[in-house]
């Protein structure tokens, strides 16, 4: 996303000022820089913006589902050109593209219905990270051998490393 930015401190000692760049931005946001390593940084927007992106998000979503829920050609067509959107998807086998296509399409319904994107974006790290695995032969054939226990896998973050 490209949004003007400012510093927090312009936020707090020029509210006005910052306000009229967010007025003036053609994405109708703002990204305020935090300054500390473990903050991460803001994203100011308008109500009417934000809303606007939750609906645009929703529709699409319902008209993905619709699609899919159409016939069978539908759903092997969205399973074929996947790999466009993910092309990580390539080091996966095949019955595990057609579990992340159903995954997805679950998980996106089931968002939707929360208005919260979280879980859409926690499933495809964690294929992801799943396809990193397929991509290295060395690894997974490690993670294949009987009886390794590498105990609890840790929870990946918003960028989708652990």
């Amino acid at each position: 996303m490209t949004a003007p930015e400012v510093n927090f401190s312009e936020l707090s000692n020029k509210p006005v000022e910052t306000v009229r760049k967010l007025q003036q931005s053609t994405s109708r946001s703002l990204r305020v820089h935090r300054r500390g390593a473990e903050d991460e940084d803001l994203l100011l927007t308008t109500v009417s913006r934000a809303e606007q992106v939750a609906e645009v998000a929703s529709t699409t979503t319902k008209l993905f589902l619709a699609l899919m829920e159409h016939d069978d050609r539908t759903r092997t067509l969205v399973t074929d050109v996947v790999p466009r959107a993910f092309p990580w998807v390539r080091f996966l086998p095949k019955e595990g593209v057609h579990q992340f296509v159903v995954e997805l399409v679950e998980t996106l319904e089931a968002a939707d219905s929360l208005e919260n994107p979280a879980p859409v974006a926690h499933l495809v790290a964690a294929w992801r990270s799943t396809a990193e695995v397929h991509a290295d032969p060395e690894l997974l054939a490690v993670l294949k051998r009987d009886g390794v226990d590498f105990g609890a896998v840790p929870e990946p973050t918003d960028d989708g490393t652990t």
